[in-house]
């Protein structure tokens, strides 16, 4: 990715947020395999956050609509507020492998509650390098969810 089409993806992203009726304190905007990372820092993130970070998703969507838009180029991004995804993602591994534990342990597989595909993720990535437990999305649209079950 040459540091042009960086810039202008930095412009794009900046004249979005400065558009907005909020302001962010901070935007820090960095690439890393394949993805935009796109890091705010503001003092009342949760008007953005929203309910279970769904405002959040719906923003870091429309800003990739508009990227597409504007770039030509089917663009990846993820915008973290005040690193609650980060947090998120940590605390949601920290679960998964008690889970893991628990399911080797009684020999019985365990269904998640539903999560969203960037949460499934996060739980098939945690536990891919464990052998003695396997992860399966079951489910369609809205109500997918992740089950854990043990390799005999």
């Amino acid at each position: 990715m040459n540091n042009e089409y960086q810039e202008k993806i930095r412009e794009e992203v900046n004249g979005f947020f400065d558009t907005a009726t909020f302001k962010a304190d901070d935007i820090d905007i960095s690439f890393r395999e394949n993805v935009f990372m796109i890091c705010l820092k503001m003092n009342d993130p949760k008007i953005l956050i929203g309910e279970k970070g769904q405002t959040l998703s719906e923003i870091q969507h429309l800003l990739r609509l508009l990227l597409r838009k504007k770039m030509g180029d089917d663009i990846f991004i993820e915008i973290d507020i005040n690193d609650y995804k980060e947090k998120k993602k940590r605390a949601l591994q920290d679960i998964v492998k008690d889970v893991a534990d628990e399911v080797v342990f009684y020999k019985k597989e365990k269904v998640l509650p539903r999560m969203n595909p960037y949460e499934r993720r996060i739980v098939h990535m945690a536990l891919k390098e464990r052998n003695d437990v396997q992860t399966e999305s079951i489910g369609e649209g809205f109500s997918r969810k992740v089950v854990v079950k043990p390799i005999f």
